[in-house]
Order: C-alpha cells, then structure tokens, then sequence
C-alpha cells in the first residue's frame, strides 16, 4: 500500500510541475487540474497516515520509558493513534481500489421480450418507463434509438440511451434477466403468470477505445419503419450493420438521415464489442469476486417482479421491497445502493490479496 501511495505522491509532484509549464494552454491546464484534484485526498491523507505511525512510535517509546505519569499518558495517546491510523488505513485502501474506467460513462441500454408472449412485452414497457424514472430523478436525460412495438402497448425490444455523469456506475448492475409475476389484463381466470424481460447495459465508448475495420462489417440500408410520414417510405435511411467476426447485428432507423443512423449503429456497435471484451478480461480476472455479486451474465436471473405480494427481489443481494409501485416509479437505490456497496467491498478484498502477493 505504503509504494502505491508513494507512486501517487510522486505524479502528484509531476502534475504540479506540469500545471507551473502549461499555464497558457487551458485546455491542459484542467486536463492536468482534473487528474490533480482525483489524487489530492490520498496524497493528504497519506501525509497523515505517517505523521500518524510517527507519532505512534514515539508515544510507544514513552509508554516504555521509566516516567510512569508519562507512561501512562503515552499509552492512552498510543491506543488512541493506534485506532486512527486503523481508520485511515481502511479509508486509504478503499481510495486506492482501481475505479471502473466506464462509471462515468452514457449509457446504451437494450430491454428484450423473453418468456412470456405479449406479457413480456408488456414489462419491457414498464421497465422503461421505470429507467426513465430514475434517470429524470438524476436528472440525467433519455434518448429512444430504436423500438419494436407489439401494437399493445408493449415492446419485443427497446434500445435508448441514457446520457448523464456516473450513468454506467448506476446502471451496470441492472444487466441481465428480470423476471415479473402478475395475473394479465387478459387473464380471466386470475391466474398468475410468469414472464421474463433481459436487460443488457454498455458504457458508451469513443472511436479511440475500439476499432472496427471496414472489412469486419456488412452495412445495409432500408426503408423505415418509424415516424416520418411520406418522406420515410420514399428514402431508404435506417441502417442495419452486421459484425461479421461475431455475428452482432445493430439496426437503427429513428435518426433523419441515412448518415445519422449509420453514425448511431456504429457507436451502439462500438459499445457492444467493448462490452464483451471487457466483460471476458473480467471473467477471467476476478471470477471469484464475481461469484459472489451475481456475473450480470445476460442470461442471469437478478431480480423478481412479485404484484400479487407487491414485492421485488434483488436475487444477488437478498434484499426485498415490500413497495413494488414504488420500484416501478424508479425506486432502485434500494437495491442499487446496496450493490455498489457489495461491489466496491469486494473489488477492495481482491486489491488486498493482490497487494499480499505481491
């Protein structure tokens, strides 16, 4: 821990130096002041994590020596500087776990109809009005890319975006299979039935995070589908990319221009592979921290939709509400809170064991 904060102070100093040399270029300058400001609190609390093993030292020596008022006052100062630097040192590795690159990120968010008919489709509807919820409550904004309606007020799949600071952070644990138990509209008999909904979230990326060659896609164009009137069936604007070395297809059709669409597919595409990629270093990096929280596999089931109980259950977690209308109006830090809560615990316990390799 001690030769990772010693790191950090020394780019502290770097930074420091860089920001005296680059004053008149402001847009470097705040590059350089962001990095600066993330690593400022360690680099404090780090000066206080010694000065504070210092001054247990000498208050142990005192406690030893052959002054028994002194003694005894420098054995209550070491228990007490003892607990302190207990505190800052938990404080310190916390500061010091690797954050997800992504947690800042806008997020693609894609809900799709699995078992269940038109109820499904049905509960992508509510899901999304359930995101949108949250994301307004954040006031983070919301963008419809594509959607496929049932004609009943439901959805075979929806794709939109949610734009907003710490989206991914917030978001990424909601990635896998919803399961919704209610008696349909339609069902005479008051029969409960089963349905399920899957729910994939990707951080969006820049060109510069992942490449894809030309060569590696099939684009094809069609006629839309969507809003438009006249114009639209007449101009062949909705774009449909094809990743030939996945199999991955990303259609989009609610931008004007072909170019526009072409543009979306290809970011939506570009978050998809990155997705993947990294979702296989992880599995292969950590698969027993993973164990624990719940893989956000997509085939995973995370979380259960109870109306007749008016319950929701977070699978991974454990941990129920009791005020399922609540949840659907975009009630979720409840299990949100409590996942990044497991999630940061556990990313320190495999950064510890790290360190004690090491």
């Amino acid at each position: 821990m001690l030769a990772k904060i010693e790191s950090i102070e020394k780019r502290y100093q770097e930074l420091t130096s860089l920001i005296e040399q680059n004053l008149e270029n402001y847009q470097k300058v705040a590059e350089l002041n962001r990095e600066l400001s993330e690593l400022e609190p360690i680099v404090q609390l780090g000066q206080s994590y010694r000065e504070m093993q210092k001054q247990y030292s000498d208050a142990l020596q005192l406690a030893n020596g052959d002054d028994p008022e002194l003694a005894e006052m420098a054995k209550s100062e070491s228990e007490s500087l003892k607990k302190q630097i207990e505190d800052a040192e938990k404080q310190l590795k916390l500061m010091l776990v690797p954050k997800d690159p992504r947690d800042e990120s806008n997020v693609y968010m894609e809900i799709r109809a699995g078992a269940g008919g038109d109820e499904a489709g049905l509960f992508v509807a509510d899901l999304l009005r359930m995101y949108m919820h949250y994301a307004e409550a954040r006031r983070w904004s919301v963008e419809i890319i594509s959607a496929n309606e049932t004609g009943i007020g439901g959805y075979k799949e929806v794709i939109f975006m949610v734009k907003g600071k710490g989206a991914y952070s917030r978001l990424k644990f909601e990635s896998g299979v919803h399961r919704v138990q209610r008696i349909p509209t339609t069902e005479a008999s008051g029969r409960i039935h089963t349905s399920t909904v899957t729910v994939a979230v990707m951080a969006e990326v820049e060109d510069v995070d992942i490449q894809i060659p030309e060569s590696d896609i099939t684009v094809e164009v069609f006629r839309s589908s969507g809003a438009g009137g006249q114009n639209v069936q007449k101009n062949a604007t909705a774009v449909r990319i094809i990743h030939k070395p996945t199999g991955l297809v990303v259609a989009v059709q609610d931008e004007r221009s072909q170019l526009q669409n072409r543009l979306r597919a290809m970011s939506i595409l570009r978050s998809r592979l990155y997705d993947i990629e990294l979702q296989k270093r992880q599995d292969e990096r950590d698969e027993a921290r993973r164990s624990q929280i719940g893989t956000g596999d997509r085939s995973e089931k995370i979380r259960t939709y109870n109306y007749p109980q008016s319950r929701v259950t977070d699978h991974r977690i454990n941990v129920s509400s009791f005020n399922l209308p609540a949840v659907m109006n975009g009630g979720l830090d409840i299990f949100i809170d409590e996942l990044s809560i497991r999630d940061e615990t556990e990313r320190l316990a495999t950064s510890t064991t790290e360190d004690n390799e090491d």
